[in-house]
Protein backbone atom coordinates (compact mmCIF):
# COMPACT_ATOMS: atom_id res chain seq x y z
CA UNK A 1 0.00 0.00 0.00
CA UNK A 2 3.06 2.17 0.27
CA UNK A 3 3.13 5.13 2.78
CA UNK A 4 0.19 6.16 1.94
CA UNK A 5 -1.94 9.65 1.80
CA UNK A 6 -1.43 12.63 4.53
CA UNK A 7 -5.62 12.64 4.35
CA UNK A 8 -5.67 9.12 5.50
CA UNK A 9 -6.34 8.77 9.59
CA UNK A 10 -6.07 4.98 9.63
CA UNK A 11 -4.40 2.32 7.66
CA UNK A 12 -3.86 -1.26 7.73
CA UNK A 13 -1.00 -2.57 5.67
CA UNK A 14 -0.82 -6.34 5.27
CA UNK A 15 -2.96 -7.04 7.92
CA UNK A 16 -3.48 -10.63 9.13
CA UNK A 17 -5.59 -12.20 12.06
CA UNK A 18 -5.44 -16.11 13.33
CA UNK A 19 -6.55 -17.56 16.32
CA UNK A 20 -5.76 -21.49 17.39
CA UNK A 21 -8.21 -23.80 17.20
CA UNK A 22 -7.26 -27.40 18.14
CA UNK A 23 -4.02 -28.01 16.74
CA UNK A 24 -4.19 -25.77 13.68
CA UNK A 25 -4.85 -22.30 13.35
CA UNK A 26 -8.18 -20.84 11.84
CA UNK A 27 -7.25 -17.14 9.83
CA UNK A 28 -9.57 -14.93 9.72
CA UNK A 29 -7.95 -13.05 6.73
CA UNK A 30 -4.10 -12.35 5.94
CA UNK A 31 -2.77 -9.63 3.85
CA UNK A 32 -5.28 -7.30 4.45
CA UNK A 33 -5.02 -3.49 3.29
CA UNK A 34 -7.59 -0.88 4.17
CA UNK A 35 -6.77 2.98 4.30
CA UNK A 36 -9.44 5.01 5.61
CA UNK A 37 -9.78 9.03 4.86
CA UNK A 38 -9.93 11.60 7.89
CA UNK A 39 -13.87 12.63 7.43
CA UNK A 40 -14.48 9.42 6.00
CA UNK A 41 -17.95 7.58 6.56
CA UNK A 42 -16.83 3.91 5.60
CA UNK A 43 -19.84 0.88 5.99
CA UNK A 44 -18.18 -2.37 6.27
CA UNK A 45 -20.56 -5.53 5.33
CA UNK A 46 -20.05 -9.41 4.68
CA UNK A 47 -21.62 -12.08 5.98
CA UNK A 48 -21.71 -13.27 9.36
CA UNK A 49 -18.18 -14.80 10.73
CA UNK A 50 -16.44 -13.15 7.97
CA UNK A 51 -14.28 -11.33 10.27
CA UNK A 52 -15.72 -7.79 10.37
CA UNK A 53 -15.74 -7.29 13.74
CA UNK A 54 -12.64 -8.70 14.22
CA UNK A 55 -11.03 -5.94 11.91
CA UNK A 56 -12.97 -3.50 13.98
CA UNK A 57 -11.40 -4.47 17.23
CA UNK A 58 -8.12 -4.56 15.78
CA UNK A 59 -8.43 -1.05 14.45
CA UNK A 60 -9.50 0.26 17.87
CA UNK A 61 -6.64 -1.17 19.93
CA UNK A 62 -8.83 -3.99 21.09
CA UNK A 63 -6.70 -6.96 20.04
CA UNK A 64 -3.46 -7.21 18.44
CA UNK A 65 -2.56 -8.49 14.68
CA UNK A 66 -1.41 -11.74 13.76
CA UNK A 67 0.73 -10.09 11.31
CA UNK A 68 0.53 -6.59 9.51
CA UNK A 69 0.54 -3.22 10.68
CA UNK A 70 -1.92 -0.45 11.69
CA UNK A 71 -1.08 3.08 11.23
CA UNK A 72 -3.16 6.08 13.30
CA UNK A 73 -1.40 8.88 11.27
CA UNK A 74 2.10 8.51 11.65
CA UNK A 75 2.01 6.13 14.72
CA UNK A 76 2.14 1.70 14.57
CA UNK A 77 -0.44 1.50 16.77
CA UNK A 78 0.50 -2.78 17.02
CA UNK A 79 3.93 -1.53 18.51
CA UNK A 80 2.10 -0.07 21.29
CA UNK A 81 2.74 -1.20 25.10
CA UNK A 82 -0.85 -2.28 26.58
CA UNK A 83 -0.93 1.37 28.72
CA UNK A 84 -0.61 2.88 25.35
CA UNK A 85 -2.75 1.04 23.73
CA UNK A 86 -5.44 1.64 26.40
CA UNK A 87 -4.41 5.72 26.38
CA UNK A 88 -4.80 5.20 22.39
CA UNK A 89 -8.41 3.97 22.93
CA UNK A 90 -9.53 6.66 25.42
CA UNK A 91 -8.24 9.36 23.81
CA UNK A 92 -8.63 8.72 20.13
CA UNK A 93 -11.33 6.00 19.93
CA UNK A 94 -15.24 5.91 20.51
CA UNK A 95 -17.39 2.68 20.45
CA UNK A 96 -20.79 1.71 19.37
CA UNK A 97 -21.86 -2.09 20.27
CA UNK A 98 -24.84 -3.98 19.30
CA UNK A 99 -25.22 -4.37 22.75
CA UNK A 100 -25.22 -1.50 24.40
CA UNK A 101 -22.87 -2.31 27.48
CA UNK A 102 -23.92 0.17 30.30
CA UNK A 103 -23.95 0.18 33.67
CA UNK A 104 -27.26 -0.65 35.28
CA UNK A 105 -26.50 0.65 38.63
CA UNK A 106 -25.50 3.94 37.34
CA UNK A 107 -27.65 7.17 36.16
CA UNK A 108 -27.10 7.67 32.28
CA UNK A 109 -24.97 10.69 33.20
CA UNK A 110 -22.63 9.38 34.82
CA UNK A 111 -22.36 6.22 32.13
CA UNK A 112 -21.55 8.47 29.24
CA UNK A 113 -19.02 10.23 32.21
CA UNK A 114 -16.87 7.23 32.52
CA UNK A 115 -14.37 7.46 29.83
CA UNK A 116 -13.90 11.06 31.32
CA UNK A 117 -12.88 9.40 34.69
CA UNK A 118 -10.55 6.96 33.62
CA UNK A 119 -9.10 9.81 32.24
CA UNK A 120 -8.10 11.17 34.92
CA UNK A 121 -10.28 13.83 34.82
CA UNK A 122 -11.96 14.96 37.94
CA UNK A 123 -16.07 14.22 38.35
CA UNK A 124 -17.26 17.98 39.11
CA UNK A 125 -15.48 18.31 35.52
CA UNK A 126 -16.97 15.28 34.12
CA UNK A 127 -20.46 15.79 34.59
CA UNK A 128 -21.39 19.14 32.67
CA UNK A 129 -19.36 17.25 29.88
CA UNK A 130 -21.70 13.99 29.71
CA UNK A 131 -25.06 16.31 30.35
CA UNK A 132 -23.95 17.95 27.54
CA UNK A 133 -23.43 14.98 25.79
CA UNK A 134 -26.80 13.77 26.72
CA UNK A 135 -28.51 17.35 24.98
CA UNK A 136 -26.86 16.58 21.66
CA UNK A 137 -28.55 12.98 21.27
CA UNK A 138 -31.80 14.33 23.23
CA UNK A 139 -32.04 13.15 26.36
CA UNK A 140 -30.74 16.01 28.68
CA UNK A 141 -34.19 15.49 30.31
CA UNK A 142 -33.41 11.83 30.97
CA UNK A 143 -29.84 11.89 32.50
CA UNK A 144 -30.74 11.57 36.06
CA UNK A 145 -32.10 7.64 35.08
CA UNK A 146 -30.37 4.77 36.03
CA UNK A 147 -29.93 2.85 32.62
CA UNK A 148 -32.13 0.32 33.64
CA UNK A 149 -35.01 2.51 33.47
CA UNK A 150 -34.64 3.57 29.83
CA UNK A 151 -35.59 2.05 26.72
CA UNK A 152 -33.42 0.28 24.32
CA UNK A 153 -33.40 2.71 22.31
CA UNK A 154 -32.34 5.73 24.72
CA UNK A 155 -30.08 3.46 26.02
CA UNK A 156 -28.38 2.82 22.52
CA UNK A 157 -28.52 7.06 22.72
CA UNK A 158 -26.62 6.77 25.97
CA UNK A 159 -23.88 4.66 24.38
CA UNK A 160 -23.74 7.12 21.97
CA UNK A 161 -23.18 9.81 23.96
CA UNK A 162 -20.44 8.16 25.64
CA UNK A 163 -18.30 6.88 23.06
CA UNK A 164 -18.41 10.75 21.89
CA UNK A 165 -17.45 11.91 26.06
CA UNK A 166 -13.71 12.25 25.13
CA UNK A 167 -14.35 13.74 22.35
CA UNK A 168 -12.49 10.81 19.73
CA UNK A 169 -11.49 11.23 16.35
CA UNK A 170 -12.21 8.50 15.20
CA UNK A 171 -16.12 6.13 15.80
CA UNK A 172 -15.78 2.34 15.62
CA UNK A 173 -19.38 0.74 15.58
CA UNK A 174 -20.82 -2.61 14.96
CA UNK A 175 -24.15 -3.08 14.50
CA UNK A 176 -25.46 -0.05 16.20
CA UNK A 177 -28.51 -0.87 14.75
CA UNK A 178 -28.65 -4.68 14.79
CA UNK A 179 -30.88 -4.86 18.36
CA UNK A 180 -33.16 -1.85 17.37
CA UNK A 181 -36.34 -2.17 15.46
CA UNK A 182 -37.25 -0.23 12.28
CA UNK A 183 -38.11 3.25 13.61
CA UNK A 184 -35.47 3.33 16.29
CA UNK A 185 -32.89 2.37 14.19
CA UNK A 186 -33.31 4.78 11.77
CA UNK A 187 -33.47 7.19 14.48
CA UNK A 188 -30.04 6.10 15.52
CA UNK A 189 -28.67 5.98 12.05
CA UNK A 190 -29.81 10.27 11.71
CA UNK A 191 -28.06 10.18 15.10
CA UNK A 192 -24.69 9.20 14.00
CA UNK A 193 -24.92 11.01 10.54
CA UNK A 194 -25.68 14.02 12.47
CA UNK A 195 -23.04 13.26 14.97
CA UNK A 196 -20.44 12.47 12.11
CA UNK A 197 -20.51 16.02 10.94
CA UNK A 198 -20.76 17.84 14.30
CA UNK A 199 -17.76 16.18 15.67
CA UNK A 200 -15.78 16.03 12.42
CA UNK A 201 -15.61 12.26 13.06
CA UNK A 202 -14.19 9.24 10.66
CA UNK A 203 -16.20 6.88 11.06
CA UNK A 204 -16.39 2.94 10.33
CA UNK A 205 -19.61 1.24 10.82
CA UNK A 206 -20.04 -2.67 10.28
CA UNK A 207 -23.91 -3.70 9.50
CA UNK A 208 -26.06 -6.03 7.61
CA UNK A 209 -28.25 -2.84 7.03
CA UNK A 210 -28.04 -1.64 3.39
CA UNK A 211 -30.29 1.03 4.20
CA UNK A 212 -27.92 2.24 6.89
CA UNK A 213 -24.95 1.12 4.58
CA UNK A 214 -26.05 3.28 1.89
CA UNK A 215 -25.75 6.34 3.60
CA UNK A 216 -22.06 6.11 4.27
CA UNK A 217 -18.99 7.88 1.60
CA UNK A 218 -17.82 4.17 0.47
CA UNK A 219 -19.33 0.34 1.25
CA UNK A 220 -16.59 -2.00 1.56
CA UNK A 221 -17.69 -6.13 1.61
CA UNK A 222 -15.44 -8.24 3.62
CA UNK A 223 -15.40 -11.32 1.39
CA UNK A 224 -12.96 -14.75 1.67
CA UNK A 225 -10.82 -12.76 3.67
CA UNK A 226 -10.59 -9.23 1.81
CA UNK A 227 -12.35 -6.24 1.98
CA UNK A 228 -14.12 -5.27 -1.94
CA UNK A 229 -16.14 -2.75 -3.30
CA UNK A 230 -19.64 -3.94 -2.73
CA UNK A 231 -22.17 -4.64 -5.02
CA UNK A 232 -25.21 -4.47 -2.95
CA UNK A 233 -29.01 -4.25 -3.76
CA UNK A 234 -31.84 -4.86 -2.65
CA UNK A 235 -32.89 -9.24 -2.09
CA UNK A 236 -36.11 -10.73 -0.81
CA UNK A 237 -35.69 -10.06 2.47
CA UNK A 238 -35.58 -5.65 1.51
CA UNK A 239 -32.70 -3.95 3.28
CA UNK A 240 -30.66 -6.91 4.65
CA UNK A 241 -27.56 -8.23 3.98
CA UNK A 242 -27.87 -11.30 1.83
Amino acid sequence: MGEGTEQALIRAVELGKSFRSGDSDLVVFAGLNLEVARGERLAVIGESGAGKSTLLHLLGGLDRPSNGTIYFGNNDIARFSERELAEFRNREIGFVWQNHSLLPEFTAQENVMMPLLIRGIARAEGLPIALERLHEVGLGNRASHRAGELSGGEQQRVALARALAARPSLLLADEPTGNLDHGTGEMIMDLLEELHRSHHLTSIYVTHNIKFAERGDRILEMERGFLVPAAIGRGEKGNLYV
